[in-house]
C-alpha cells in the first residue's frame, strides 16, 4: 500500500465564471478552487488543470493520473457544457486528493495553493515543476521499500498478481462501455420517447373530458374535472421522465467517464512492471550463463522489486477508491430512483382523490 497521507483535505471546485483578457478580446472559464487544508480560494483555467496533468502523467509511470473531461473548441461558454465540466473536474479533484502521492506533490500543491493574482510565483512553481528531475525512471529513486529479511517480493506471486488485475480491467472496461452505452441509451428514450408517451396519454384524457363537458348537466362536472386533472397529471409525469436523467443517469456516466481514463492508463502502468519482470528473468539466465555478475542480477532484482511495490500499491488504491465511489454513487441513483417514482405515485394519487367527491 502507498503510505498515507498525513494532512488529508480535500478540494471544491464551484462558480465558473467567464473572464477575459487582452482588453477582452480573449475569453475563458475561471473555475473558483478553495483546498481545505489552506481555505484559502484560488481561480484556475482548464489550460492550468492541463498543464498539471501533463507533469503528472510524465513524473508519474505507475501511477493512474486520472484523465481531465475533454476538451471542447466550439460551445466551450454553453452552459450545459461549463456544469458538465465542473462536475468532471470535481470527480478529477476528488481522485488527485485521494490519492496519497499525487495529494502530496510538489506540483499539485503549487497549483491549489499558488495566488491567482501573482503570477510571478506562478510561473516560478511552473518552471520549478517542469525542471523536476525525479521524473520518469527516477521517480522510483523516491520510492521506500520495506527491506530485511522476506520483505523481497516473491516475484512469481507478483506476475500472478498483475495478470489477474489485468483482466479484471479489461472486463471492467467492457462492462463499463455497456453500461455508459444503456444510460445513455435509456436516458435518450427518457427525454423523448417516454415524455412523449405519457403526454400522448394526458392528451387523451383531456380530449375526452373535453368531449365530456359538452353536457351541460350539474352531477357531470365533477368527473370533467377529475378527468382533466388526470391528463395534467400524465403531462407532469412525462416532465418528470425527461428531467430525471440529471438526477440519477447522468452522474453514473460522470462516474464512468472518470474510470474509462484510469482503466486506460493501466496498459502502461502494466507495460512497465512486466518490462522489470522480464529484466529480471534475462539476468538470472545471464548469471547462470557466466554472462553477468551476481552483484549486478541482484541490482536490477531490487530496482523490480520498487517497481512491483509501487505498481501493487497502485493497484491496491484503485480498487479501494473503486468500491468507495461505486457504493456512493449507486446508492445516489438507487435514492434517486426511489424519490422519482414517489414523485409518479404521489402524482397518480392526487389524480386519483379528484373521483373521490363524484
Amino acid at each position: 500500500e502507498w503510505q498515507e497521507n498525513p494532512y488529508p483535505f480535500q478540494c471544491s471546485i464551484e462558480d465558473p465564471t467567464k473572464q477575459t483578457k487582452f482588453k477582452g478580446m480573449k475569453s475563458y472559464i475561471a473555475y473558483k478552487l478553495v483546498p481545505s487544508h489552506t481555505g484559502q480560494q484560488v481561480h484556475r483555467r482548464y489550460k492550468h488543470f492541463d498543464w498539471l496533468y501533463g507533469r503528472l502523467a510524465e513524473k508519474f509511470p505507475v501511477i493512474s493520473v486520472p484523465h481531465l473531461p475533454e476538451k471542447q473548441a466550439t460551445g466551450r461558454f454553453e452552459e450545459d457544457f461549463i456544469s458538465k465540466r465542473r462536475k468532471g473536474l470535481a470527480w478529477w479533484m476528488d481522485h488527485m486528493c485521494s490519492h496519497p502521492v499525487l495529494a502530496q506533490c510538489d506540483a499539485f500543491q503549487h497549483f491549489l495553493t499558488c495566488p491567482s493574482t501573482d503570477e510571478k510565483a506562478w510561473k516560478q512553481g511552473k518552471r520549478k515543476a517542469e525542471k523536476d528531475e525525479m521524473v520518469g525512471a527516477n521517480f522510483f529513486l523516491t520510492i521506500s521499500v520495506p527491506t530485511g529479511p522476506g520483505a523481497s517480493l516473491d516475484l512469481q506471486e507478483v506476475e500472478s498478481q498483475v495478470d489477474g488485475f489485468k483482466a479484471f480491467t479489461k472486463k471492467m472496461d467492457e462492462s463499463a462501455l455497456q453500461l455508459n452505452h444503456t444510460a445513455n441509451e435509456f436516458a435518450r428514450k427518457q427525454v423523448t420517447g417516454f415524455k412523449k408517451e405519457y403526454q400522448k396519454v394526458g392528451h387523451s384524457f383531456k380530449c375526452l373530458s373535453q368531449a365530456f363537458e359538452l353536457d351541460q348537466q350539474a352531477f357531470s362536472a365533477g368527473l370533467n374535472q377529475a378527468i382533466a386533472f388526470t391528463a395534467e397529471a400524465y403531462d407532469a409525469i412525462g416532465d418528470l421522465f425527461a428531467d430525471q436523467p440529471r438526477q440519477d443517469l447522468d452522474p453514473v456516466m460522470d462516474l464512468l467517464a472518470l474510470y474509462q481514463g484510469h482503466l486506460a492508463n493501466f496498459p502502461d502502468i502494466i507495460h512497465v512492471q512486466k518490462g522489470a519482470l522480464t529484466k529480471v528473468k534475462e539476468s538470472k539466465r545471464h548469471v547462470e550463463e557466466g554472462k553477468m555478475e551476481l552483484q549486478k542480477a541482484e541490482g536490477i532484482q531490487e530496482r523490480c522489486n520498487i517497481i512491483s511495490f509501487a505498481t501493487l500499491a497502485e493497484i491496491n488504491h484503485f480498487h479501494k477508491i473503486r468500491v468507495r465511489d461505486f457504493k456512493s454513487q449507486m446508492q445516489h441513483f438507487l435514492q434517486q430512483q426511489i424519490l422519482f417514482f414517489q414523485k409518479v405515485t404521489q402524482k397518480l394519487e392526487e389524480a386519483l382523490h379528484k373521483y373521490d367527491s363524484v
